[in-house]
Parts: C-alpha cells; sequence; structure tokens
C-alpha cells in the first residue's frame, strides 16, 4: 500500500509519496521490494497520491518479480486501498504498508506461523514502548486475536498492528459493508474486528532477533537510516584518489569520485556519479544520494542527503534530512544541538512535536537554495523552493506557503 502522503512527514512528502523518502541510499518502498521478491513472484502496488513517482522507479519488474499498479484515486482508508484489488485476487494474499522496515526473516517467518496456524487471515504484532499511539492488539493462549483498538489511552497491551497482513477473499465482502470510522475513512481495523469475533484471525508477534519500525516523523528517517547502515558491506566501485582515507563500511557508487584530502568514516552510502572533496570530511550515518556535488571543506555527519543536491563548500551538516535539487551556498551552516541541550521541537505545518533527539538539524524539502553564510537553527523545517538569504538566520519553518 503505497497511495498515501503521509502528511506528518511534510515538507518531504509535498513532492513525493511517503513510501519514496530514502533511507541507507534506497526508497523504503525498494528496501520493502527487495524483502517480498524473495518469495512473490506477482506484487500489486497501490498508487494514489503523486503516483508516477512510484511509476517511473519501479517501472513493470523489479527483482524479475511482476509489479502490476493498481490506483486509489481517493486516500480514504486502509480497508479502501485493500479493496481496489477485488477483481485480481483469487487466493490468500499478503498485505503490507509502503512506509514500514522490515527485515526478510519477519516476511518469512510470518508465512511459516499462518501454515502451521492452518490460518487464511492473520496479523503481524510488535512489542512496543507506546503503544497508546498505535493500534494496540490482545491476542490469547492460542495467538487468536482476541482484541483489537486504535490508540486507546490506557491500553492493556503492548502489542500494536504491525501493518502487515494475510487475507484470504471474504475479506473484500466484509470491506464492502464497512461504514466509515471517525476519521471519515474506511478501517482495516473495522474489518478485522469482524474476523475476531468469528475466532478467525491469528496474531505473530514479532521475535527480537527481527526487524521492524515504523517510519511515522521525518526524524524516524535518521533512525531508520542508522540502524540499516550498520548492517551495510563496504564496495567501492567508484574512483578513490590516493589521498582518501576510509574507514569501516563505506558503499561508493559507480562513477563516483572521492578527491584528495577527503576522510570518510563508515558505515556510510554515497551514491552513484556523485563528486566527493576535495577535503571533505563525512561522518558516520550519512547517506548521500546519486548525482551530489559534496565539495571543499565540508562536513557531513549522520544526514540524509538526496539526489541531485550539492554542499560545495565551507558548510557544516549535522543531523539533517536534505531533499533532491538543493544547493547550499559557500559558509551555509546548519546547527544540531541547543545550547541547553534540551530535546529538540519542531513545528509541521501549524503543530509543535518534540522529536526526543537532543541533536537534530533541519528538515530541508526540494529546491531550496541557501545564500552564502546563512545559518539554520536546531530542528528548523524549510518547505520546497524556499530561498534564503545570504547571512540569514533561519528558525522554526521557512518558505511554508511558496508554490510547488
Amino acid at each position: 500500500m503505497a497511495g498515501g502522503e503521509g502528511k506528518r512527514m511534510r515538507p518531504l512528502t509535498l513532492t513525493r509519496p511517503k513510501p519514496m523518502l530514502p533511507v541507507a541510499g534506497k526508497p523504503i518502498l525498494q528496501i520493502n521490494l527487495e524483502v517480498l521478491t524473495e518469495f512473490f513472484k506477482k506484487i500489486y502496488v497501490v498508487v494514489g497520491y503523486r503516483k508516477y513517482v512510484v511509476m517511473q522507479h519501479f517501472g513493470n519488474k523489479f527483482n524479475n518479480a511482476e509489479i502490476e499498479y493498481i490506483e486509489q484515486k481517493e486516500q480514504i482508508g486502509t480497508a479502501n486501498a485493500i479493496s481496489v484489488l477485488k477483481e485480481k485476487i483469487r487466493n490468500k494474499f499478503i498485505v503490507m504498508n509502503g512506509d514500514i522496515v522490515v527485515s526478510e526473516n519477519v516476511i518469512k517467518n510470518f508465512v511459516h506461523f499462518t501454515d502451521e496456524n492452518n490460518t487464511e487471515n492473520a496479523l503481524c504484532l510488535t512489542k512496543v514502548e507506546n503503544p497508546s499511539d498505535y493500534g494496540v492488539v490482545e491476542i490469547d493462549e492460542n495467538n487468536r486475536i482476541v482484541v483489537i483498538e486504535e490508540k486507546p489511552k490506557n491500553p492493556k497491551s503492548n502489542l500494536i498492528n504491525a501493518g502487515i497482513y494475510m487475507f484470504d477473499t471474504k475479506i473484500f465482502r466484509l470491506i464492502e459493508n464497512l461504514g466509515k470510522s471517525e476519521r471519515a475513512e474506511y478501517e482495516i481495523t473495522d474489518a478485522i474486528k469482524i474476523l475476531i469475533k468469528n475466532k478467525e484471525i491469528y496474531g505473530y508477534v514479532i521475535e527480537t532477533n527481527e526487524f521492524w519500525m515504523d517510519v511515522g516523523k521525518p526524524w524516524d528517517l535518521l533512525t531508520a537510516n542508522e540502524i540499516l547502515l550498520k548492517n551495510i558491506k563496504s564496495g567501492i566501485y567508484g574512483n578513490v584518489d590516493e589521498r582518501v582515507t576510509i574507514k569501516n563500511n563505506v558503499i561508493v557508487g559507480r562513477d563516483t569520485e572521492i578527491l584528495s584530502g577527503s576522510y570518510i568514516i563508515g558505515p556510510c552510502c554515497i551514491g552513484r556519479n556523485c563528486k566527493i572533496g576535495p577535503n571533505t570530511f563525512i561522518r558516520p550515518y550519512t547517506s548521500i544520494g546519486d548525482n551530489c556535488h559534496i565539495g571543499n571543506a565540508v562536513e557531513i555527519k549522520n544526514s540524509i542527503i538526496m539526489c541531485n543536491t550539492n554542499v560545495p563548500h565551507l558548510s557544516y551538516v549535522g543531523d539533517s534530512i536534505i531533499g533532491e535539487h538543493c544547493n547550499l551556498g559557500a559558509g551555509t551552516n546548519i546547527a544540531n544541538l541547543r545550547h541547553d541541550k534540551a530535546e529538540i521541537d519542531v513545528k509541521i505545518d501549524d503543530k509543535i512535536i518534540n522529536s526526543g533527539r537532543i541533536k537534530l538539524g533541519a528538515i530541508i524539502g526540494d529546491n531550496v537554495k541557501t545564500g552564502i553564510n546563512s545559518t539554520i537553527l536546531p530542528g528548523t523545517v524549510v518547505y520546497p523552493n524556499a530561498r534564503i538569504n545570504a547571512g540569514e538566520i533561519v528558525k522554526w519553518q521557512f518558505g511554508r506557503n511558496l508554490k510547488l
């Protein structure tokens, strides 16, 4: 299911659907498709919001699996997204949210669990510390789901809906009879409640050695990026000058040049056709997309730099996410730490949200340009197409009302 915008991820999703946001050098949806194509030869991708971004990236085939796109014309809930497949599905099938990140063994063990329990309806569950932010689930001693409740104030369980389902075709009949929820959407949770009444749905609890993560807010991208980069293996496919220092696991894409004096500490990932250096310092947990230029005396730390973006010289970028087609003028500095070392608040649209992070730089949308010696304060959100003047100090929000 890749049809939604992801409003909590703004401004990054103003120009792309949420599952196309990158971590560890790949869109989230690509990471999930790499997992799914290990087990399935036909995958339906439900698209809607900015569907062309998904379709152009993947085409009709990925990792030898056939990809077929089904449009959800209105984004009116998860049940509605599943219902658009009614004419395509003839057997039991797996549904997966496009904006979560999982390891291969989650899918493998989930399928094995459904076979063991001889069930055609099941739900992946995971334990979290803050269950009231999710759909909370209770199971009995036989792993049958007995309760599912959306965002309860006083949850009785720390198990939540992990956004991976197995259904048979009966689910389509149940969805047809659903009414809209309080959010004016058709919720798959309501269909699951009917299955619970009939004792027809089981819950598989994700194990501690399996990886699952919900990417719900912009700074979650940094967390996911860090976790995934820890598992990469070095691969130098570009050209590296002799006077370059590379430590730990680093990926350098094809046709990328790493120029003299650059110092790179992994784990980090650099895309294709980039120019890095001279004298660039790239610190751990940094992901740089394709066709980027990171230039002289620039330091990048624990950040995601998307494709076709330039940080040419004399700049610092820390704990930040920078969109595509951006250009930071010489001497642009992005601060990532308050003087009092308090957790950093972020203002997205009209809401102020505590990030829970002591270090957080900027969240910058696509096609942003900064002038020389500009300063961006911790937790600042910069909207697409913004122009920051030379010497300007920017905080909270900038460029929100610009046209895309």
